[in-house]
């Protein structure tokens, strides 16, 4: 055996797993084809939103407040700042579903938050334009994270524990057996224990019958110059998430003094081949967050200076599998965590090697079950592009 485990794919959760098992003494090897904290997947943009009153799902909290303290965990360890709280807005309508199920979040798991009316929000947050009776809900355990420098820490940590990761080497084949794991890449072939399938969006090419289907979204990060660059530093405007007539966006303060971040909260068109993300944004697709910024954000100049594009594997469920998949023996899968996965990777990495060390976990993860029941049928994958479509065929 080369190794105990091999984690394939050392990016968001990868990275993640390495440290985890690494500092519990297992002996890893974690093969990445480019190399920790790359830009070319889920894993960049300078900053992602973290947050614990979470609205995609009350029973994401418990992973969160863990995720909390592993992030200060990684810090302690590496000397280095990676998670900022320095609060976060979930703007919208009293009545519609962002605001509904914040609530509904902070009071199952007694988080602190306020809910803050229409005057009251203006008068603390101005930066916002708000439409009449939109409230906000601030939740304090809420702020951003540095997702290039976090995943270059964990590896360059798991390394310092002992752990080895192969950079520049793409896996072209994962051959699970009773007795162990088969790691092929184009140089040579490796034999571990226990692998960990970390692959993102490219989890479907290694084992396409244990993985479920994902579908592949871009993502694009835009960055706005303020006119008044203050009102937009870290003490002074919180994360955001809004969902308001046809705006669905987040946004982060400014970390230079110069630019702002907005983003679309969803997928701007579909990626067919993961090896050939266009990072190019044709601009009539700007034209979304353009409307955004300038309706929401009066301050911002509503043309982004500098742009980035990602991307992540979506579920039907838009929820993540991670366990162990029926009928294949020595496996853990970690993939599909549909846009909002990097805020909990810590605790998922922790779950993982849980589940490789003692072959179970006491964090609750069992609505990412690989067997879970599939739903009634998939939930709508909104696209910028499929919106724009739509507004032309109608116009």
């Amino acid at each position: 055996m080369d190794a105990d485990v091999a984690v394939v794919g050392v990016g968001t959760m990868g990275s993640m797993t390495c440290w985890q098992l690494a500092r519990r003494g297992a002996s890893v090897i974690g093969f990445e084809q480019f190399a920790p904290g790359h830009d070319r997947s889920g894993a960049g943009g300078e900053t992602r939103i973290f947050r614990t009153a979470y609205h995609e799902g009350t029973e994401y909290v418990p992973l969160l407040l863990t995720a909390q303290d592993q992030w200060r965990q990684l810090e302690a360890e590496t000397g280095r700042s990676v998670l900022a709280l320095n609060g976060g807005l979930m703007i919208g309508p009293p009545d519609g579903a962002l605001v509904r199920s914040v609530l509904a979040s902070a009071a199952a798991h007694d988080l602190p938050h306020e809910l803050l009316d229409e005057h009251e929000a203006r008068r603390r947050y101005p930066q916002h334009r708000l439409e009449p009776g939109e409230v906000m809900v601030l939740d304090p355990q809420a702020g951003f994270l540095r997702p290039e420098l976090a995943v270059s820490l964990a590896g360059m940590r798991a390394e310092e524990l002992g752990a080895v990761i192969v950079r520049h080497r793409p896996v072209v084949a994962v051959e699970p057996d009773a007795d162990g794991v088969t790691i092929r890449t184009a140089e040579r072939r490796w034999r571990v224990g226990q692998v960990v399938l970390a692959a993102g969006a490219w989890s479907n090419r290694l084992l396409p019958r244990h993985t479920p289907p994902l579908t592949v979204q871009r993502l694009v990060m835009t960055w706005f110059v303020a006119r008044h660059p203050s009102w937009f530093d870290v003490e002074r405007f919180p994360i955001f998430i809004r969902e308001t007539g046809a705006h669905d966006v987040s946004g982060w303060p400014s970390l230079d003094g110069a630019y702002v971040k907005v983003a679309v909260n969803y997928g701007y068109d579909r990626v067919d081949d993961p090896d050939r993300l266009e990072h190019g944004v044709d601009d009539g697709l700007l034209v979304t967050i353009r409307t955004a910024v300038r309706d929401l954000l009066p301050d911002l100049v509503p043309e982004p200076v500098r742009i980035g594009a990602y991307m992540d594997g979506y579920t039907d469920d838009r929820h993540a599998v991670v366990g162990r998949p029926d009928g294949l023996p020595n496996t853990v899968v970690a993939t599909g965590f549909s846009g909002h996965g990097f805020k909990m990777a810590p605790a998922i990495g922790r779950a993982v090697a849980d589940l490789v060390l003692r072959g179970r976990t006491d964090l609750p993860i069992g609505h990412l079950d690989p067997a879970r029941p599939a739903g009634a049928s998939p939930a709508r994958l909104r696209t910028v592009a499929a919106d724009l479509a739509a507004t032309a065929r109608t116009s």
